[in-house]
C-alpha cells in the first residue's frame, strides 16, 4: 500500500485526485489545503509519497517544499501551471528536493484532469520508488528565510582544468535524461570547462514552456554557452543545446556541415524531446567514434536502442548509476541492452567525460 498526501488549496482538484488514486486500489490517500496542514501531515500520516500545488495560500508549495525536506524528506511530485512563471518556479522546487512535476493542461487540471491522468499516476508511482538526492543549502534556507522563491542561484561550480590544446573539436556529446533530469544536469554540465572542445546536446522530457527557463538557469550556471533549440543551427564548439519542449532535437549535416535543428514532435515516440531519435539521427550523420553517448535518470526506455547501436558501432556510452539516479529506468534499460560502456554515479559522469574527451 503507498501512503499518498494530495495538497492543493482547491476543493474539486482534492476531489478528483483523490478518486484517481484510490480508484488504483492500492493507495492510501489523505488530503490537505495547504501548506501547513502538509507539513502537519507529513508528521503525522508520514506518507511515501506527496503531491504538491505552487500556489496556494496561507503557505505555498515552495514554502511547504522547504520544510517538508528539512523535517522529513519524502518524494514529492509539484502540481505545476504550463508557463513560464510556473516553470521558474518548478525549477526552483526540483532544485529544493521535488522529484518530478505534474503539468496542468489549459491551466487548470480541474478541467481536463482525463487528459493526465495516466501521466498522473505513472509519475507518482515512480515518486514513490524514487531517490531522494539532498537539496544543497537548503537548511541555511530555512533558517534565513523561508520564502525561498527569493533565495540566491546554486553558486557556480569550481572549474577543472583546462582541456589542453591538443584535442581534437569533431566530436559530439548526446545527453538523455528525464525525471530528475534538471537536478542531475546541474550536476554535470558546470563542471565541463570553457574551452571543452564539442558541442553537447541534451534531450530532456519537458513540456514547450520549461526548456526556455530551464536553458536560462543552466546558461547561468554552466562555463559553456547553454541555449535552448528552436532553430537550425550549425554545431560548434562551446554551446551546449537543450532541446525545445514540444519538438524533438535532430543532428543533419548539409553542405559538409553539421547541423542541430527542432523537429515537431514524432507521433511514433512516446516522449518529448525524443533521445531515441536524437542517437538515430547522430548513426546516420556522425562517426559513433566520436560520439560521447550519456543516459541519466527517467522513467521509460527512451534512447536506450540507439544508444546501444552507437556502443556497438565505437561510440563511448555512460549509463547513470542505480546509486545516484533519481528513477533508474532509462540508465537501467541501456544496462540491460548491452549499451552502456560504465555505470558511474553522477558525480563522477563529468570527470569521465572530459578523459573521454582526452583520449578520443
Amino acid at each position: 500500500m503507498i501512503k499518498l498526501l494530495i495538497v492543493d488549496d482547491s476543493a474539486l482538484m482534492r476531489r478528483q485526485l483523490k478518486a484517481i488514486f484510490m480508484a488504483e486500489g492500492d493507495f492510501q490517500v489523505e488530503v490537505a489545503r495547504h501548506g501547513q496542514e502538509a507539513v502537519e501531515l507529513n508528521r503525522s500520516f508520514q506518507p511515501d509519497v506527496i503531491t504538491l500545488d505552487i500556489n496556494m495560500p496561507q503557505m505555498d508549495g515552495l514554502t511547504a517544499l522547504s520544510l517538508l525536506m528539512a523535517e522529513r524528506p519524502v518524494p514529492v511530485v509539484m502540481v505545476s501551471s504550463l508557463t513560464e512563471k510556473g516553470a521558474i518556479a518548478t525549477l526552483e522546487a526540483l532544485n529544493l528536493g521535488a522529484v518530478d512535476y505534474i503539468p496542468k493542461p489549459g491551466g487548470t487540471i480541474s478541467l481536463s484532469i482525463t487528459e493526465v491522468e495516466a501521466e498522473i499516476i505513472a509519475k507518482v508511482r515512480a515518486a514513490a520508488g524514487a531517490r531522494l538526492r539532498k537539496s544543497r543549502g537548503l537548511a541555511s534556507r530555512i533558517r534565513g528565510n523561508l520564502s525561498v522563491t527569493a533565495a540566491a542561484r546554486p553558486a557556480r561550480t569550481s572549474q577543472p582544468p583546462p582541456m589542453g590544446e591538443e584535442i581534437s573539436g569533431d566530436g559530439l556529446v548526446i545527453i538523455g535524461v528525464s525525471t530528475g533530469g534538471p537536478r542531475t544536469l546541474e550536476e554535470i554540465l558546470p563542471q565541463l570547462p570553457a574551452d571543452f572542445p564539442w558541442p553537447v546536446l541534451v534531450a530532456q522530457h519537458m513540456p514547450p514552456s520549461f526548456t526556455r527557463p530551464f536553458a536560462e538557469r543552466m546558461n547561468g550556471l554552466c562555463a559553456l554557452e547553454v541555449l535552448e533549440l528552436r532553430r537550425p543551427l550549425e554545431l560548434v564548439p562551446g554551446q551546449i543545446h537543450i532541446g525545445r519542449g514540444g519538438a524533438d532535437i535532430l543532428v543533419t549535416r548539409r553542405a559538409g556541415r553539421l547541423l542541430v535543428s527542432a523537429r515537431p514532435e514524432s507521433p511514433d515516440m512516446l516522449w518529448h524531446p525524443s533521445v531515441e531519435l536524437l542517437g538515430r539521427s547522430v548513426l546516420q550523420h556522425c562517426d559513433p567514434r566520436r560520439v560521447i553517448g550519456v543516459m541519466l535518470t527517467g522513467m521509460g526506455y527512451d534512447g536506450a536502442d540507439s544508444f546501444t547501436e552507437l556502443k556497438h558501432r565505437g561510440a563511448r556510452t555512460v549509463a547513470e548509476s542505480e546509486q545516484s539516479a533519481v528513477v533508474f529506468g532509462m540508465p537501467a534499460e541501456l544496462i540491460k541492452r548491452g549499451g552502456a560502456t560504465t555505470v558511474l554515479p553522477v558525480e563522477k559522469i563529468a570527470e569521465q567525460i572530459i578523459k573521454w574527451v582526452r583520449t578520443c
